[in-house]
């Protein structure tokens, strides 16, 4: 497992006491984890079309 440090604003920070405290999340870092792996999830085809394009792009003008 790995620590992470970060900074968020404050009204965001706020919103996610929010949630641990009325037992929506079981504790802050997992509310951190599952939102980092949602958002991953969410931008994951985004991500592959971008590397499938960079290889055609590749693919057809060789590298400089």
């Amino acid at each position: 497992m790995t620590t992470v440090q970060n900074q968020m604003p404050d009204q965001l920070w706020q919103q996610a006491q929010t949630m641990v405290q009325q037992g929506l999340v079981a504790n802050m870092d997992e509310l951190i984890a599952e939102s980092v792996r949602r958002y991953l999830e969410s931008h994951f085809d985004m991500m592959n079309e971008q590397f499938i394009r960079e290889d055609i792009d590749w693919g057809l003008h060789g590298q400089d």
